[in-house]
């Protein structure tokens, strides 16, 4: 007979019990509770030794199998179009939201002066087109992977995987198996760190709520309770809804299979620290390819960051109505624009998110008061991070029930062809 596994050895199941002991354990011991600091500290960075080797293998993977098929271009196109179309739409929502709810409506800001700065006016430049399109090919790859610069990996990786589809067959697939098995040993490991877990994200979450605390939402507390509205509506709506439009995969099964990621994402708040387990979870649960998966999934990790727009948009929102500026319409799209370029830039790692300063200044609000929402950065990027990486997953999916519709009507012509 075979035995039952219990429900306590699903690590997903794990992992959400460890955020809620986390949690209580840094509510209940404070500052204190940064003792268990190095256990999240020691997961983050066996994920991230791992993290950069498996997206640059797997990337040239993805690349080299979509490259020799005749969809390749389209499913790159798609994809860019799936994230650019999303991340704007998010930032849209976030600026109705904002104008409905008045997050930044009847806030003292005398009470508040004491937290404000004028240290962050030089932190806001986004780089022009020419300067943004230069500092993605790498000069040498090496210092990229070196230093971790995942656009510059991405271009070289996406670049290499279509030379190798380009192969005479014979040369190609010997190649191609070194890569998988690189791909599979990658994951074999990954799996292996991902034992601990449930210790890491215990770590982490007595750090961050023993560290800050509840008290510092109350200056901000309408705006964080708008925030998690907007992305709770684009995760279990908008992003379930279009992959139940678009594909065969039902909102539900969607919905089941992505707490996993959306669990280790909420933890980490680091898309990229997330990517192995989106990448098993849309492959082995939603029935993704590999190829797919492996072209979709970190290029989203890199530039899918539609919670990161949510972000920009709420802050712009939040700040003009606490300063009482009317915003004119063009500044209504500076924000959209400069938060959608914004968050493409953004990389898939947690750390303070300074771009946000950037949309603020192209839409002339004042950057004093955003020290108001640095010591909650953590909390908002962990929360906007479990939407991102819900947008790969549906992008993947979407992406691959695309290439199956192309292999049917491909089939159809076939049959449609060979009868007298």
């Amino acid at each position: 007979m075979f035995k039952e596994k219990s429900l306590l050895d699903n690590i997903g199941v794990q992992v959400v019990i460890a955020m809620v002991v986390g949690t209580l354990v840094g509510a209940v011991m404070g500052h204190s509770a940064t003792v268990f600091a190095p256990l999240g500290t020691i997961f983050i960075n066996l994920i991230k030794m791992l993290v950069i080797p498996l997206v640059a293998v797997a990337l040239i993977s993805g690349a080299a199998g979509l490259g020799d098929s005749s969809s390749a271009g389209k499913v790159g196109l798609t994809t860019l179009g799936f994230f650019a179309l999303t991340s704007a739409l998010a930032v849209m929502l976030a600026l109705v939201m904002g104008n409905v709810f008045q997050p930044g409506a009847g806030i003292d800001v005398a009470s508040v002066e004491s937290m404000f700065s004028s240290e962050y006016a030089t932190q806001g430049s986004i780089p022009g087109f020419w300067d943004t399109v230069t500092g993605m090919i790498p000069t040498n790859i090496f210092q990229s992977l070196n230093d971790a610069n995942i656009l510059q990996i991405l271009v070289f990786c996406l670049f290499f995987g279509i030379a190798v589809s380009n192969l005479e067959k014979e040369r190609r697939q010997p190649l191609m198996n070194g890569v998988n098995a690189i791909v599979d040993a990658m994951v074999w490991m990954i799996n292996k760190v991902m034992l601990l877990a449930p210790l890491g994200v215990f770590g982490l979450m007595a750090d961050a709520v023993g560290s800050f605390g509840f008290s510092a939402l109350t200056v901000v507390l309408k705006l964080f309770v708008v925030y998690v509205a907007a992305i709770l509506i684009f995760g279990f709506v908008v992003y379930p809804l279009m992959v139940h439009i678009f594909t065969k995969t039902s909102a539900k099964k969607f919905l089941v299979a992505m707490k996993k990621p959306q669990a280790v994402a909420l933890s980490t708040a680091s898309s990229m620290a997330t990517l192995p387990v989106n990448m098993d979870t849309v492959e082995n649960e939603l029935g993704v390819s590999n190829s797919t998966a492996s072209f979709v999934l970190p290029l989203g990790a890199t530039i899918n960051m539609s919670g990161n727009a949510i972000y920009y948009g709420l802050v712009a929102i939040f700040f003009a109505q606490m300063f009482g500026i009317h915003l004119s319409l063009g500044a209504y799209i500076a924000i959209i624009a400069t938060s959608t370029l914004g968050a493409v830039g953004q990389a898939g790692v947690p750390g303070p998110s300074f771009l946000v300063v950037a949309v603020l200044l192209a839409a002339g609000i004042p950057i004093e008061g955003l020290p108001l929402l640095f010591a909650l950065d953590r909390i908002f990027d962990m929360i906007r991070t479990a939407l991102n990486i819900t947008g790969d997953a549906a992008c993947a999916v979407i992406v691959d029930a695309l290439l199956d519709d192309d292999k049917e009507n491909a089939n159809k012509d076939v049959v449609t062809q060979s009868t007298p």
